[in-house]
């Protein structure tokens, strides 16, 4: 497991040594939002290996979802890359989280950045439901390019802040 998968499973687990770590270069409104997920944390359980379409399985009561984890120093991560096996698992965890009406999230970390280091993503899938359909309605989804291949783009993922604030209103 990498450090960044640790860093984000801590995280949404409410970790509090960790949050504080992570949240010293933030803004007062961005550390605030990032302490909401002490009152309101999740199981999480390391999934790559056992699930093989996600690295993370987040827990609660309210939602639970599955996280792919992506880090890159630079800004766009094309899935097409890697002898097309990211397009390939993507397109599985796209085939699996419909099927299973489960929340698909991809989380980008940019290495070598100050602030919010992390950006949220969906796909597009059909047939969520509650709360899920409610936080798929407003995060970004996975560009697909011309040649059908899924692409995100760091600048245009929600914060990891603005993301814990909206899962624990």
């Amino acid at each position: 497991m990498s450090i960044y998968e640790r860093e984000l499973r801590e995280i949404l687990a409410g970790n509090e040594k960790i949050i504080e770590k992570v949240v010293k270069s933030l803004s007062e409104e961005e550390k605030e939002k990032y302490k909401k997920i002490l009152k309101k944390p999740f199981i999480t359980v390391r999934a790559a290996g056992s699930l093989g379409i996600a690295d993370i399985v987040a827990l609660r009561g309210d939602i639970s979802f599955i996280v792919e984890i992506k880090v890159r120093k630079g800004s766009e991560i094309l899935f097409s890359h890697e002898g097309g096996r990211m397009q390939k698992k993507a397109e599985e965890m796209k085939r699996k989280c419909t099927m299973a009406s489960i929340l698909p999230i991809f989380a980008f970390r940019r290495k070598g950045i100050r602030g919010d280091a992390w950006r949220i993503f969906t796909m597009e899938i059909d047939g969520m439901k509650g709360k899920g359909r409610e936080i798929y309605d407003v995060l970004p989804k996975l560009e697909i390019t011309k040649d059908g291949n899924f692409r995100m783009k760091w600048e245009n993922g929600m914060k990891l802040a603005d993301f814990i604030d909206m899962i624990c209103d």
